[in-house]
């Protein structure tokens, strides 16, 4: 039996993404989000627009995505209640967030040089995608007005992977039996279960999808 309810949140459980950015004075800032989706070598992040990330996204057009595992979850939560805006926005400040500066610092994160872009890497974290800004849009005017979330699709250049990660035999692809990805739901932590069946999808070779060239290989 279905029941009509009206829940303030739609959050029904995505990937954790650790988002690094460059602010102005050239330091570091690191935020996590959950509303990221993916498209070919695209991925589409919804961002609030007084966010310090969204920001610094539109300033620079980089960024880095750290994807942690859900070995990651105590760093990931250091940063839920910080924010690199200052003073925070009104609606962040009634929701108990405050300014951090050193957001690197207070999770336990490394930063790490990155190969094409200029924001750090998060060290811990096993996936790191380098991006480029491709083009940004409000999402809802005519519900939310001034207030409208943001899209913002960037484009991966570099991936660098745990190799743990790697599936055997294969240079260019990740095993799903290794990966744990940190996914939450209803603004819960949650990892995923064991492989419920095989998918026909995954009968399909991966590199039929490949719609950006192949890393150089060292001489």
């Amino acid at each position: 039996m279905h029941r009509v309810i009206d829940p303030a949140i739609l959050y029904f459980g995505t990937p954790v993404v650790l988002i690094s950015t460059l602010n102005a004075d050239g330091s570091a800032n690191v935020a996590p989000m959950s509303s990221a989706w993916w498209l070919r070598s695209m991925c589409v992040l919804g961002l609030d627009p007084t966010s310090k990330t969204t920001e610094n996204l539109l300033r620079a057009g980089e960024c880095v995505l750290n994807l942690p595992s859900v070995e990651n979850v105590a760093q990931v939560d250091r940063l839920a209640l910080l924010t690199g805006t200052s003073p925070p926005p009104a609606h962040k400040l009634a929701r108990g967030y405050r300014h951090e500066a050193g957001k690197f610092e207070a999770a336990g994160l490394t930063p790490v040089p990155s190969a094409c872009v200029k924001p750090p890497r998060a060290r811990e974290c096993p996936v790191h995608l380098e991006a480029v800004l491709d083009e940004a849009w409000p999402v809802g005017r005519g519900t939310f007005g001034a207030g409208s979330p943001m899209a913002i699709a960037v484009r991966i250049v570099q991936v660098h992977v745990d190799e743990g990660l790697i599936a055997d035999g294969h240079a260019n692809r990740i095993d799903p039996d290794r990966w744990r990805p940190l996914i939450m739901s209803f603004a819960q932590f949650y990892s995923l279960g064991a492989r419920l069946q095989p998918s026909r999808l995954a009968s399909i070779p991966e590199e039929s999808y490949r719609t950006r060239p192949r890393p150089a290989q060292p001489a």
